[in-house]
C-alpha cells in the first residue's frame, strides 16, 4: 500500500468517520441523543462526500475500495450492537444483521482463499441494505428527541425493510456466488471487504 494512498482527501475523510464512531457512542451511552444524532448525519455526510471526491479529483484507490465499505459497515453494526444494548432496537434485528454480515465475510474469505474471487461490488440488494440500516438507526435516534407519530412510524417500517433486506441481500449474494463458481462470471455482490452489504 502507497502511503500517498492513505493521504488522499477521499480516503481522510473515510478515516475521519471511522473517528466519529467512538464519539458517538459516548454521547448514546449518556443519554445525549441530540448530539450522537448529529454526529451520525455528519458522518453520513462524510461518506457521501469521500465517494464525491474520489469521482471528482480522480483520486480513487484500491485502498478506498476495502476501507470505505469497511469504514460504514463498523460504524452501522457497532450502532446496532449499542442501541440493542440500551434497548432500542429488538435484538432480533442486531443479531440477524451480524449473523449476516459475520456469515458472509467468512465465505468471501474462505471463496477468495480456495477460488481466488475477489470481485465482490455492492449489488442492489445490497445498497438497499445498507440504505435501510443508515435510516433504521437514524429514525431510533430521532425517536428519542421526537416522539411523533410520523417518527414512530419511520422508525417501524426502516426496521422492517432492514430485517427483509438483511435476509434478501444475503440469498442474492449465495445465488451469485454459486453462478460465479459454475461459470466464470463477476459477482456483483455486497460482501468481503466491501461491508455494504
Amino acid at each position: 500500500m502507497k502511503l500517498s494512498h492513505l493521504l488522499t482527501a477521499p480516503n481522510q475523510l473515510t478515516l475521519l468517520r471511522m473517528a466519529f464512531l467512538p464519539f458517538i457512542v459516548i454521547k448514546l451511552v449518556e443519554g445525549h441523543y441530540v448530539s450522537a444524532l448529529t454526529l451520525f448525519v455528519l458522518a453520513g455526510l462524510s461518506d457521501g462526500l469521500d465517494g464525491l471526491l474520489a469521482r471528482t479529483l480522480k483520486q480513487q484507490t484500491l485502498l478506498g475500495q476495502y476501507l470505505d465499505p469497511i469504514a460504514d459497515k463498523l460504524l452501522l453494526s457497532t450502532m446496532f450492537l449499542v442501541l440493542s444494548i440500551l434497548h432500542k432496537v429488538p435484538w432480533k434485528f442486531t443479531v440477524l444483521v451480524f449473523s449476516r454480515d459475520v456469515s458472509i465475510l467468512a465465505a468471501s474469505a474462505v471463496l477468495f482463499a480456495i477460488a481466488g474471487l475477489r470481485d465482490f461490488r455492492p449489488s442492489i440488494f445490497g445498497k438497499a441494505n445498507t440504505f435501510a440500516q443508515v435510516a433504521a438507526v437514524f429514525f431510533v435516534m430521532l425517536y428519542e428527541v421526537d416522539h411523533t407519530r410520523w417518527v414512530s412510524i419511520a422508525r417501524l417500517t426502516s426496521l422492517r425493510a432492514t430485517f427483509a433486506f438483511t435476509i434478501i441481500s444475503a440469498l442474492h449474494y449465495i445465488l451469485l456466488v454459486g453462478q460465479r463458481l459454475h461459470g466464470n462470471q463477476p459477482v456483483h455482490s455486497s460482501a468481503a471487504a466491501s461491508g455494504r452489504v
